[in-house]
């Protein structure tokens, strides 16, 4: 590579060619991970129409248009809003597997991304190439919080729609029109727009998560595993044993919620949602939709920026993150 050509790139040139440099190490993880899921998704799903088929013509069941339309004409507005409702909120948890799996994904590569270029070597190459520090980490940062769920926003609406697309086409089958059933009540574009305004807020909640992990891929000389994961939780079992958290007025459990959740789960999207007020709604009989719309309203997510339970979770990640770009900076036993 010519180095001469990189000193002529912006800084910001630098930082994108870097993160798309993620990208394509990672794509496997970041790509198609999301869409595979998705795939496998809707393929169990056409196997449950087709099961479903079966079942209906072996036991003489017939489904047509026009029983459907009858059954319509007599719902009013408030049963029609709670379908529309009940469809987003299924629409929205379907993409869980594709969440969960993003956290998994988004994880490990934390945990190995500065590890692993001292494991290769392969950071004496990038350092030979006029790219600092800190534009390496961050751009891991960017990669891991920002692009990694974009791509599995983008997985969640291709089963989303593949959803959709697919029961209409059932329906079709059996001479129903589900437009007005599937697709009109949906609140689609207004579903991604959320789904989008939630990726930063998620970014900047995941940040503890995110620089614990690099702090611990920077550190370790080995298994960066153990210390990211064994040492908060070897440290939480030794404070509840001696109820050290008692001294400070608190319960052993404010530490593992507030700390070791904190150090380890944050990168779970969604998980700076309050589910005790979610719990509270459910037992007061709120209907689901309207209490999983107002958890993640707008008004919500700009809550939590006003929370000290975020704002120090952002200022806490931020110095990790700092550390880990200090480490890579200073660590030596890769030159050897």
């Amino acid at each position: 590579m010519n180095t001469s050509s990189m000193n002529t790139i912006t800084p910001m040139g630098k930082f994108l060619w870097q993160v798309k440099r993620e990208f394509w190490e990672h794509r496997g993880g970041f790509f198609w991970t999301p869409l595979i899921i998705a795939a496998v998704m809707l393929a169990f799903m056409v196997m449950g129409l087709v099961t479903a088929e079966f079942t209906a013509h072996q036991h003489g069941i017939d489904i047509n248009g026009i029983h459907l339309d009858q059954l319509a004409s007599h719902l009013d507005a408030e049963a029609v809003a709670k379908f529309q409702g009940a469809l987003d909120v299924g629409l929205i948890t379907m993409g869980m597997p594709i969440r969960i799996a993003l956290f998994v994904v988004v994880f490990f590569y934390a945990l190995g991304a500065l590890y692993n270029d001292r494991a290769d070597r392969s950071v004496l190459f990038w350092k030979s190439l006029p790219l600092s520090d800190t534009q390496a980490v961050l751009s891991k940062v960017a990669a891991g919080l920002i692009l990694a769920p974009a791509l599995a926003v983008l997985g969640m609406i291709v089963l989303q729609l593949g959803f959709l697309v697919l029961f209409t086409l059932y329906a079709a089958l059996h001479g129903i029109n589900a437009l007005p059933y599937l697709w009109s009540p949906t609140h689609l574009v207004a579903m991604w727009i959320k789904l989008a305004v939630l990726i930063p807020v998620n970014a900047l909640w995941a940040l503890p998560t995110m620089g614990w992990l690099l702090l611990c891929s920077s550190y370790a000389r080995s298994k960066p595993f153990l210390w990211a994961v064994m040492l908060p939780i070897v440290t939480g079992v030794i404070i509840s044993w001696m109820q050290l958290m008692q001294s400070f007025s608190l319960q052993s459990g404010w530490f593992w919620r507030h700390i070791v959740g904190r150090l380890l789960l944050s990168l779970i999207p969604e998980s700076w949602v309050n589910l005790d007020s979610l719990r509270a709604l459910d037992h007061a009989g709120a209907d689901p939709s309207m209490a999983l719309g107002n958890l993640l309203s707008f008004g919500a997510i700009a809550d939590q920026f006003a929370s000290p339970n975020f704002l120090i979770g952002v200022a806490a990640g931020t110095v990790m993150i700092a550390a880990a770009i200090w480490l890579r900076r200073m660590r030596v036993e890769a030159y050897a």
